[in-house]
């Protein structure tokens, strides 16, 4: 009977089929992140895309949504950034959380809503952004409602926040979830509509100045700040659910892009990879895109330890810098980068000038 040999044929095809699919995989090397995406930021149109959908938890990108929720409360008037903030036992309790970025907060402090944005936005502390919910919605339950309200308004179909922090979910709380769409889609709305880039273009700054008699010494975790031409933001977010993600923008001249990475398996890997996706972003934008929503003011104009700015400077951004007007949000239309441009992973620690010995990088924040 010739069974025997047909088997046997069969049997050498799968091992070759085997072994193709393991030499590709080989060649293509590990996933640098779980999904990613690079859009302009002028248009919305998307540049480059890999798994913009796959779901996962942001970590303190969440912190996105954070900000956001507090600058609609001063757009309305029901908050300024000079609104009092008393710190409660439970945000002295989140600053007290193992693993946990903060800035020390203690119970009675008093501090304004300016102070604890550069702290969220800095820092990623997780004690400011609690202290952030009861002073802008009266409790955490109802601010992550309105994050959760926001987040249908812009589109972000695959989002769902439970926290106001990104930290993992405890005592039977849902995790934050998210993908690097529509993380695309926040970070280009608040760099439409608010003066977000003023708080996370600052690479350093004191907390606490003026109230405390010890302050903390805040670090941007963006290790892409002073490093990638143009990089002014926006955020980065790190538990070990949700591995290391950054949503991160750049303007060079007229040009704005924004890049989201979500679930790298370490820094190094993400910051990198993502050095690339924005340099890749700007050889490919359209020639005629033309950013015109808010760009930040010179670095002169926001010292490392400046003050709290003046009540009188607070809900708009200066003269000039206006955000756009926009009735509602711009869909993200998908314009994938073509195969050619989607090059490999390059580049080192010393062609980047990137520190990456950030001591805080394995901190929940």
């Amino acid at each position: 009977m010739r069974l025997p040999h047909f088997t046997f044929l069969i049997s050498i095809l799968f091992a070759i089929s085997a072994s193709v699919a393991s030499a590709r995989h080989a060649a293509e090397g590990p996933r640098p992140y779980k999904g990613a995406i690079v859009i302009d930021a002028a248009s919305g149109r998307v540049l480059f895309e890999d798994k913009p959908d796959e779901v996962g938890p942001p970590a303190s990108v969440t912190k996105l949504m954070t900000f956001l929720v507090v600058q609609d409360r001063i757009a309305s008037g029901a908050l300024t950034l000079q609104t009092p903030v008393t710190i409660t036992r439970e945000d002295a309790r989140v600053a007290m959380l193992p693993d946990s970025t903060n800035v020390r907060l203690k119970e009675n402090e008093v501090f304004p809503v300016e102070e604890l944005l550069y702290a969220l936005m800095i820092q990623s502390a997780n004690d400011a952004a609690n202290a952030l919910t009861h002073a802008t919605a009266g409790s955490r339950a109802a601010f992550v409602d309105l994050m959760n309200a926001k987040a249908r308004e812009l589109g972000m179909v695959n989002t769902t926040f439970h926290s106001p922090n990104g930290l993992p979910p405890t005592h039977g709380q849902r995790p934050d979830l998210t993908s690097p769409r529509d993380l695309a889609i926040l970070g280009r709305y608040l760099l439409l509509h608010t003066d977000i880039l003023r708080y996370t273009s600052v690479r350093a700054r004191s907390f606490g100045d003026g109230v405390r008699l010890q302050t903390v010494a805040m670090t941007n975790h963006n290790h892409l700040l002073g490093h990638i031409a143009g990089c002014d933001g926006l955020k980065t977010g790190f538990t070990n659910g949700a591995g290391f993600c950054l949503a991160a923008t750049a303007q060079r001249g007229n040009h704005r892009i924004i890049a989201v990475i979500m679930g790298s398996s370490d820094a190094k890997s993400r910051d990198l990879k993502m050095a690339e996706l924005i340099e890749n972003g700007f050889a490919i934008v359209p020639v005629g895109s033309t950013f015109t929503g808010y760009s930040r003011p010179p670095a002169a104009t926001v010292p490392a330890t400046a003050a709290p700015t003046p009540a009188s400077a607070v809900t708009t951004p200066p003269a000039g810098n206006a955000p756009v007007p926009a009735p509602s949000p711009t869909p993200v239309m998908p314009a994938p980068l073509p195969p050619e441009k989607k090059t490999s992973m390059t580049g080192t620690d010393d062609s980047l000038n990137i520190e990456f010995s950030d001591p805080s990088a394995s901190k929940k924040g």
